[in-house]
């Protein structure tokens, strides 16, 4: 189901709480909205559809995928500066970026996963990860 934006920084400054099975709904409704603005967006957050926990959707190489309680155990040596922006505010960020890593998470089927990513799907990532960390960029 498509859900509202949150756009309340205290929520949004939180750090996320572990995902359960019981959260599989929040992963595929965060997938729904993430379609709905993909015009305008790559990646989402459970914090911005109002949820606390470690979800995110992404767009990747691979199609949009949801992550449940993603990890970063990988960061290249490489990095670069950029700017992004985020439907949770107005304007774009500096922001230092890897430009490589390796993810672990768990599908949505709940089956663990580990997966390297590079460029711009890796930068969607790290975006996206910050938000878990209650990190706006």
């Amino acid at each position: 189901m498509i859900k509202e934006l949150c756009k309340d920084i205290l929520f949004l400054s939180k750090k996320a709480e572990d995902a359960t099975k019981n959260d599989l709904q929040v992963a595929q409704d965060l997938l729904d909205t993430l379609k709905h603005h993909e015009a305008g967006c790559v990646g989402m957050a459970a914090n911005m559809i109002g949820v606390n926990k470690k979800i995110i959707a992404v767009c990747t190489n691979d199609g949009m995928i949801a992550m449940i309680n993603p990890k970063i155990v990988y960061k290249s040596d490489e990095t670069y500066e950029t700017e992004e922006g985020c439907l949770c505010h107005e304007g774009a960020r500096p922001v230092t970026r890897y430009k490589k890593i390796k993810v672990e998470y768990l599908n949505m089927k709940f089956q663990h996963k580990t997966k390297t990513f590079t460029d711009f799907p890796a930068q969607i990532i790290q975006h996206e990860m910050d938000h878990l960390e209650g990190i706006l960029i």
